[in-house]
């Protein structure tokens, strides 16, 4: 799921990290940053202009006199000075050490250790920082957009690693239902953007416009799908659904999630009706993540002239498993 959802296997220099075996989660973590550092390094570590005080024996930058007196350096032939220099001690390089330093106090391999501290050689011009006070708010432009994949790298990294009071290490901890439910959600989309792009299906999270017989949209939500499929005329909205309990229950009777199946009628209906002067199919499933240990989904309803469909996705087997259920899907709504 990692994978897929950092695109990795369809990044160059990746594609290798496919059939490459991995101990855990912190272990595939460390493989994909060692693996976008190496390549970082062979365009250079990003620069940025760090802001310096120095007394010197030659005037750099700005003289601050005020400081020069203070500090009597005028009659050793100094001055204090102010100036900025290009360094590659910037907020990313920074981020980037916090988290191979915090890497090699995890359960990884030994070979990925090695490899992190040949690679901290390069670092030795960036600071130390503390992993809590980090500010992931970054601003990228065309100089560092190859940063873009390995800070996200290393904010999911820092994120899910908890202290152990036990010995001191640093472990995984277990995600929550919202980290989860995005990683779940993140890797449907990048799984079928990857293998079914050359066949011509798209797949995207989108926006579905309300059909309105005003302009007056004042309050209403946005309707933003998780992944829609799209081949040709025939549309699927897919909302991804990670829950601990995939059904709700009263009564000891087991129903569908009442909001769940609201909000995929709403989107399916309303997309329709911007469809309405062309040709179109448009459907929608409700795919939940399958937790529940005798809980399994596979129905599909006619819905006013729609189909909706709920379904459990099982990732609990070999992911071969996991391709076939997912390829079912594309199957059943004629998307191929």
């Amino acid at each position: 799921m990692l994978s897929y959802a950092f695109k990795v296997l369809s990044e160059q220099g990746y594609r290798d990290m496919a059939t490459e075996k991995f101990q855990n989660a912190q272990d595939l973590c460390a493989g994909i940053l060692l693996t976008g550092l190496k390549n970082q390094l062979k365009r250079g570590l990003g620069k940025t202009y760090v802001f310096k005080n120095e007394i010197l024996a030659f005037v750099r930058g700005k003289i601050d006199v005020a400081e020069s007196l203070k500090t009597n350096s005028l009659s050793k032939r100094q001055l204090y000075c102010q100036y900025d220099e290009l360094s590659v001690d910037s907020p990313m390089n920074r981020i980037l050490k916090a988290t191979m330093l915090m890497l090699l106090h995890c359960d990884i391999s030994l070979v990925r250790k090695k490899e992190i501290k040949k690679l901290l050689v390069f670092f030795s011009g960036v600071s130390s920082i503390d992993v809590e006070s980090i500010n992931w708010h970054l601003r990228y432009d065309r100089n560092n957009q190859t940063y873009r994949m390995l800070i996200a790298i290393c904010f999911f990294s820092i994120k899910s690693l908890i202290q152990s009071k036990e010995n001191g290490s640093n472990k995984m901890m277990d995600f929550s239902e919202e980290q989860m439910s995005r990683l779940y959600e993140k890797f449907i989309l990048e799984y079928y953007r990857k293998e079914y792009a050359k066949i011509g299906l798209q797949a995207n999270p989108s926006q579905i416009l309300w059909q309105l017989d005003d302009d007056d949209d004042f309050m209403l939500p946005i309707m933003q799908t998780d992944i829609t499929l799209q081949s040709g005329s025939r549309i699927l909205i897919i909302d991804a659904k990670y829950y601990t309990h995939t059904t709700q229950v009263q009564f000891d009777v087991h129903t569908l999630h009442s909001n769940n199946l609201y909000q995929i009628f709403t989107y399916v209906k309303n997309k329709e009706a911007s469809l309405k002067k062309q040709p179109h199919s448009v459907s929608g499933l409700l795919l939940y993540a399958k937790t529940d240990i005798d809980m399994v989904l596979n129905k599909t309803y006619s819905m006013d002239g729609n189909k909706i469909g709920a379904k459990t996705l099982n990732l609990d087997c070999p992911f071969s498993e996991i391709q076939k259920q997912l390829n079912s899907i594309v199957n059943e709504f004629q998307l191929v």
